[in-house]
């Protein structure tokens, strides 16, 4: 028997470095937006920070540094203070909580929406409210940690589907729905590390057939898809369906937190039981001041989703012209570049670093296969695009 019981930590790290999946953190020294200020090296003498085009962000729109959004979260900081000082149900709700969440329910087109205090709280309240242990959860292979480890907590019985499978999904339904009292379909809507949409109409006619309920995470959605930035859901023609939709308030939206929107029902059930819900500080009066400028400017400025997609096009059909080069199929700002290794992808990283491109490599076991993702942003300009195709043309036109 060991005589250290946390030995196996130090082992661990060592098994993590030796397959190229250590991670660390980059600090950003500068405001958000489509270039920024990336920190130095680690150890020895001061580096200074290096400016860099930044396409690691799932700052959409441009948002987090949006000086209306900076304003209002000022504003609201000074007038309430920098913490909520309890959870909703005691002394933390404000009137900025309830008008997010109005707001909210308007741009989802949903009865109503209860604000959480992030999006991974947000699936994990929502999960472990609506099914337990006589339920089943169908889940996407892909879908993100907050829904697979909501699931798990939530004690159901819990079966994966093969990615965007329909047909897959319908064989586990055809074997397994029978034997639970309730079942939940879950997805994320835009698949964060590769950039694909989840086949929606699909799964609602699949949930409809199966007496199932579908929750979808809008979390790379939301203010980015739809004609009214509302997401996936208003993308596909499916506004006014039964289902529930999960999201975030810190991408496109530029703060931080995150959201359940639905029926009236459904939103009254989770304020009663949702215990990431219940047992949380409130979100700050900063951030949910900054979230709620963001909705508005969502609401009224669509073209700042027009400028997104015509980057997302622009960048997609330079890429084409790279001989050899081929991207993930994506139909959303995220776009990936598959490398073989995830020492190979760590090098173009660090190679993309040196050209003033800020990209990383994302390695297992994020990913199944390594690859470097891209995420387009409105603000980014035509010249930051031509750059990143000149760095990435050099990298794979003379390696080393």
């Amino acid at each position: 028997m060991p005589t250290e019981p946390y030995a196996w930590l130090a082992q661990s790290l060592a098994t993590i470095h030796r397959a190229d999946w250590y991670r660390s953190v980059l600090s950003i020294e500068s405001r958000p937006g489509a270039v920024v200020l990336l920190a130095g090296g680690k150890g020895g003498a001061p580096v200074p920070p290096q400016q860099v085009i930044n396409f690691a962000s799932n700052d959409y729109l441009g948002l987090a540094g949006d000086s209306r959004l900076i304003q209002a979260a000022v504003a609201a900081t000074i007038e309430y203070g920098t913490g909520s000082t309890g959870s909703r149900l005691l002394s933390g709700h404000r009137e900025l909580h309830r008008q997010l969440e109005e707001a909210l329910a308007s741009l989802k087109q949903t009865e109503s929406a209860l604000v959480f205090s992030s999006g991974y709280l947000a699936n994990l309240g929502a999960l472990v409210s609506i099914v337990g242990k006589r339920d089943l959860i169908l889940s996407d292979r892909y879908n993100h940690s907050s829904l697979k480890n909501g699931a798990i907590l939530s004690g159901a019985t819990v079966i994966e589907y093969a990615h965007c499978n329909i047909e897959d999904l319908q064989t586990q339904l055809q074997q397994h729905r029978q034997h639970h009292r309730r079942c939940l379909i879950i997805t994320d809507s835009v698949f964060s590390m590769d950039g694909d949409l989840c086949p929606l109409p699909q799964l609602l006619d699949l949930a409809e057939q199966f007496n199932c309920m579908l929750l979808v995470d809008e979390a790379h959605a939301t203010g980015v898809l739809g004609t009214s930035g509302a997401g996936v859901v208003e993308h596909f023609g499916c506004t006014g369906r039964q289902l529930i939709q999960v999201g975030t308030l810190s991408k496109a939206l530029g703060s931080l937190g995150g959201y359940v929107a639905g029926t009236e029902t459904l939103i009254d059930f989770l304020r009663n039981r949702a215990p990431s819900w219940i047992y949380t500080t409130a979100l700050s009066p900063g951030d949910t001041a900054a979230a709620l400028a963001a909705v508005n400017i969502v609401q009224q400025e669509p073209q700042l989703r027009t400028q997104l997609w015509r980057n997302v096009d622009t960048f997609k059909q330079l890429i084409a012209q790279i001989p050899h080069l081929k991207l993930l199929p994506s139909e959303s700002p995220i776009l990936c570049l598959p490398i073989a290794t995830a020492t190979e992808a760590l090098k173009v990283g660090h190679q993309l670093k040196k050209l003033g491109i800020f990209a990383p490599a994302i390695r297992p076991p994020t990913v199944p296969t390594s690859r470097i993702r891209f995420s387009v942003m409105a603000t980014h300009e035509l010249a930051h695009i031509q750059q990143l195709m000149e760095a990435i043309n050099s990298i794979f036109s003379f390696p080393g």
